[in-house]
């Protein structure tokens, strides 16, 4: 069945409580995409963000984030009063995390206070998420009491998750811990609210899980020995990606590499019980850089460029057999983009996932361009860019004038028609059973609506929805060319 869907982070959603939450806004735009006969709605990682904001460095690979909690909701359940919310409202432009960090987190540990732990539901919650829930919300806790800083800055003695000083601070604070948990309780209790209406309305969730963890995460404190880090969690190696077209010094992500060999002796027990929960929160999951399965770069930690990175072994086929004979069901879209080799085809058809085809990397070369649509099979997922493109409308200011020529003579291109429109007509013509565009495309925007830009701090994932935006004749038209072009549910 063809089907299409729309790209939007929670965080860009409209509202006025400084980011997009899980609230009336999120309920508002699975409406939209119900009438505008949209099946799937992706959203990026939605893990409580650490460094520089991304949602691809969380403090947790299961927690969410607690900015995405809405208050009205909140008020509702007679947790928080009109005049405590009125006062979180913020203006509905961009996303300040500033603002956020600072203001946010102490009303929703007031929240956490006034509701009763021993619910049957919260129990319940807490009996169903006891594999992370109370380590990331200890971690968090400690974090808390460190002035937020940086789990390499913090003692040895409570690096040492099992020391004696680490079992004296869980037990004289008790209650922030609780406090920790109660706030992933509330998340939760929203986000499956949402997706609950999302499915009964014909709408999926496409849910996104970065391949790596951070540093700074529960997840490395809890796990070291899943990682190659030292005992006191400083690196030797990091990830990144080597030197290309986009960046010619390459890109530091900095996150910790996989100690796969482990992972390969238990089974890869700690990343089938991330699946799992992966898929229990979504519909499907698109999995980052899967490249990184069949080889991944690992770059000296003293290094300021990633040229001096090499390729080395991951997991392969054995990964994929792991997952295949635990999650016999999991439906996943993997990441197939970067430095590919015919290693890293051979491992995607071995999984048998469908992977991405972006049109903005598609005239490039010449007609022998693998991202071109004539070359495309059914079984693969278009898209016009992603959160770390430009938007379309701007493609056409910012690369070479000899891609953009191709790009308008493929397209047979003329002025004034939209050049956002073509390439999405381009993306739901191709024989790929999915076609995902991200709402700024369909919004025309230039680079005002981008998400992100690899390889730079600030300014990046703040862009949010205009509230006046997503009219009804904005509506018809989506469907009509969802209609049109056979991908109507």
């Amino acid at each position: 069945m063809r089907r299409s869907g729309i790209l939007l982070p929670i965080s860009s959603l409209n509202g006025k409580y400084g980011i997009g939450t899980l609230g009336k806004e999120a309920f508002a735009f699975v409406d939209f995409l119900s009438a505008s006969g949209q099946s799937y709605w992706q959203i990026l990682p939605i893990g409580p963000t650490s460094y520089g904001d991304s949602p691809y460095q969380s403090f947790s690979a299961f927690a969410g984030n607690p900015y995405y909690i809405d208050l009205d909701i909140l008020h509702e359940q007679g947790l928080l009063t009109e005049k405590e919310c009125h006062l979180h409202t913020l203006p509905e432009k961009t996303v300040d995390y500033a603002t956020l960090h600072r203001t946010r987190l102490p009303i929703l540990k007031k929240v956490s206070a006034r509701m009763d732990p021993s619910t049957p539901a919260y129990q319940a919650f807490c009996k169903n998420h006891a594999r992370w829930l109370e380590d990331y919300a200890l971690f968090m806790t400690i974090k808390e009491l460190q002035g937020n800083a940086p789990l390499l800055q913090w003692p040895d003695a409570l690096k040492d998750r099992h020391s004696k000083a680490v079992a004296a601070l869980r037990q004289t604070h008790m209650e922030k811990v609780e406090q920790w948990k109660i706030l992933q309780y509330l998340f939760y209790e929203q986000f499956f609210r949402l997706k609950q209406y999302a499915n009964h309305k014909g709408v999926e969730l496409i849910g996104d899980i970065a391949i790596y963890v951070a540093a700074d995460s529960a997840d490395v404190w809890t796990h070291p020995k899943l990682f190659q880090v030292n005992a006191d969690f400083t690196q030797h190696n990091v990830a990144g990606c080597p030197p290309d077209r986009f960046s010619a010094q390459g890109q530091i992500w900095g996150n910790p590499l996989y100690d796969w060999s482990y992972h390969k002796r238990t089974n890869f027990t700690w990343w089938i019980q991330r699946l799992a929960h992966a898929q229990a929160v979504y519909d499907m999951t698109r999995f980052d850089h899967f490249r990184g399965l069949e080889s991944y770069y690992s770059i000296p930690a003293n290094q300021t460029t990633a040229k001096g990175g090499r390729w080395k072994k991951g997991p392969g086929k054995a990964f994929i057999d792991a997952i295949k004979a635990s999650l016999p069901s999991m439906r996943l879209i993997v990441e197939d983009l970067g430095f590919l080799t015919q290693e890293v085809y051979d491992l995607l058809h071995y999984s048998g996932y469908p992977g991405m085809k972006v049109l903005q990397f598609a005239f490039a070369g010449d007609s022998a361009n693998i991202y071109l649509p004539h070359f495309y099979t059914p079984h693969c997922v278009v898209y016009t860019g992603t959160h770390d493109n430009t938007t379309a409308e701007d493609w056409q200011y910012v690369f070479t004038p000899q891609e953009v020529a191709r790009a308008k003579d493929y397209m047979n291109y003329t002025a004034p028609s939209s050049f956002a429109y073509s390439f999405i007509r381009l993306a739901l013509a191709s024989v790929a059973k999915t076609a995902i565009i991200p709402l700024a495309d369909y919004l025309c925007l230039g680079s005002e609506g981008r998400i992100n830009t690899p390889q730079t701090i600030g300014n990046n994932w703040t862009w949010r929805v205009k509230k006046e935006a997503l009219t009804s004749s904005l509506e018809k038209r989506l469907r009509h060319l969802t209609s049109l072009y056979g991908r109507l549910p």
